[in-house]
């Protein structure tokens, strides 16, 4: 009841006319960036930071969610009509929704997954809403050795399971972390890493890095590129509706994409990737026409899409409950916690109880803004797709030095900016990846901080870290992570292959 009484305050909040007019502007906005290629929800609130400095806690955060769950929905579009995934989570999409747009069922692809996305998405929300206060109760157990052996297990994920190697990736979060210990060090007073430049004795703004590695880097990443002629757009012609064999293929996968999506995007390195490539094998498998998928197959796209959306929920539990990013656009979200002085975990609910709950509410209201935007406007979002992509970066460059130069009217954080956006490029060229290096900078100075306090309470005893049961544990899953894909590889390739 406690919960059902919260969720009304938040509803509250959340149907305010200036709140509303926020969730719209998110959903809108975001959607918008789905439908690009390359461009996704993770640039888009970077570049939407400075707005923190205006605009209340409430109303930003309403803004921000609008624009992570309208990027989920806008990606399956351009998936379904150019074969080009506007989010690295809709790539799956592509396999499916593709062909059946090249067979004139381009509107069944896209009702299924607007529809996927609200029934998944309503459904994640739900278990957040219900989820969120236990894993807060839990959490409250926890100490700061049990804290910083979690941001271990963070780190580790992040680095040595995404991308194509944990080598690089510990590099870039190695990155991440000088950035994230440049400034004064609060509790000894002594800068570092500021080679005597007083501007960065408090430190290199979060948003600085975000609109360096995303808006600048792709910019400069997309001006190296040669072009190769124009992306053909299908057209969607024919009923946008679903016909009855259409629903009868659908609602399974939509809800078996829900339960699958969620608990992915709450676990640490879990992502939105993951659930819908499972997703789409699931479906294959189960299905009663199997030879379909290649081809067209509907559940193909019902079932990732309605994966994705639950994800995207659940990568706001940890962040809310634990003060934990599973993406990389919870981290930028976690930034702007920090730039209002709020910092998530287990009391965000009890100090911030108002902001909390009118989030979630308005993510129940975004979904079903989203269902009602998505599909009476696709021909807005082809028109959208139709942007030359030179002309769409160089205004994001010019919102983004805008932007950056607004936030504190320094030249210096400028040149970080480009400094930064210029490493960006080079790391995209080279397949180096982004997430470890904004995670570590954000989770860098809170797992000093938690550190620093274990050894504090323990008089200076190491061991605290390994004695504590629950730190132990969290360790041993850092050590599972970071090795066993190694050894994994390892015994593959020792098993004597078969005659």
């Amino acid at each position: 009841m406690e919960t059902l009484a919260s969720l009304a305050g938040g509803f509250a909040t959340a149907l305010s006319p200036a709140n509303l007019g926020f969730a719209f502007a998110g959903c809108f906005l975001g959607t918008a960036v789905g439908v690009l290629p390359g461009i996704g929800p993770a640039l888009t609130v970077a570049l939407l930071l400075p707005i923190t400095f205006q605009v209340p806690a409430e109303s930003a955060f309403i803004l921000f969610a609008g624009v992570y769950y309208g990027a989920m929905y806008g990606g399956s579009t351009t998936s379904i009509l150019l074969n080009t995934p506007g989010e690295s989570a809709t790539i799956i999409t592509a396999l499916e929704g593709f062909k059946m747009a090249k067979k004139g069922r381009a509107g069944p692809a896209l009702a299924t997954a607007a529809i996927g996305s609200f029934v998944a998405g309503t459904i994640a929300t739900l278990a957040l809403t219900f989820f969120a206060p236990v894993v807060v109760e839990l959490a409250l157990m926890l100490g700061p050795a049990e804290y910083f052996s979690l941001m271990v297990i963070a780190f580790t994920a992040v680095s040595a399971v995404l991308g194509s190697s944990a080598l690089r990736g510990l590099a870039m979060l190695f990155l991440g972390l000088i950035l994230g210990v440049v400034g004064v060090d609060l509790q000894t007073g002594q800068p570092r890493f500021t080679f005597g430049v007083i501007e960065l004795l408090d430190g290199i703004e979060v948003t600085i890095v975000a609109v360096g590695l995303f808006a600048v880097a792709e910019a400069l990443h997309l001006a190296t590129r040669r072009k190769h002629g124009e992306d053909e757009i299908l057209a969607v012609s024919g009923s946008l509706w679903l016909s009855r064999e259409d629903w009868a293929r659908s609602w399974k996968p939509w809800l078996r994409g829900a339960f699958l999506g969620f608990p992915f995007g709450a676990i640490p390195a879990g992502g939105s990737e993951l659930p819908t490539f499972l997703s789409y094998f699931m479906e294959k498998r189960l299905s009663r026409r199997p030879e379909e998928f290649g081809q067209g197959a509907i559940e193909g796209v019902a079932g990732p899409e309605a994966a994705n959306n639950a994800a995207a929920a659940g990568v706001l539990m940890p962040m809310l409950t634990l003060g934990l990013p599973t993406s990389v656009t919870a981290a930028i979200m976690l930034s702007a916690f920090q730039s209002y002085g709020i910092q998530p975990g287990p009391l965000l609910f009890v100090n911030q109880g108002p902001l909390v709950w009118g989030l979630i509410a308005s993510l129940y209201v975004g979904n079903l803004m989203l269902l009602v935007l998505n599909l009476p406007l696709i021909g807005l979002w082809v028109r959208v797709l139709r942007i030359p992509q030179p002309q769409l970066y160089a205004g994001i460059l010019v919102f983004a030095t805008i932007g950056a130069y607004g936030v504190s009217n320094s030249v210096i954080d400028l040149i970080v900016m480009y400094v930064i956006g210029f490493v960006g490029m080079l790391m995209k060229r080279y397949d180096f990846p982004v997430a470890p290096v904004v995670i570590g900078m954000i989770l860098g100075p809170l797992a000093e901080q938690a550190f620093r306090q274990a050894l504090t309470i323990s008089q200076g005893d190491w061991t605290t870290f390994v004695t504590r049961p629950i730190s132990a544990a969290f360790l041993v899953i850092a050590l599972l992570l970071g090795v066993g894909p190694t050894l994994y590889r390892g015994l593959a390739r020792s098993r004597p292959s078969p005659a």
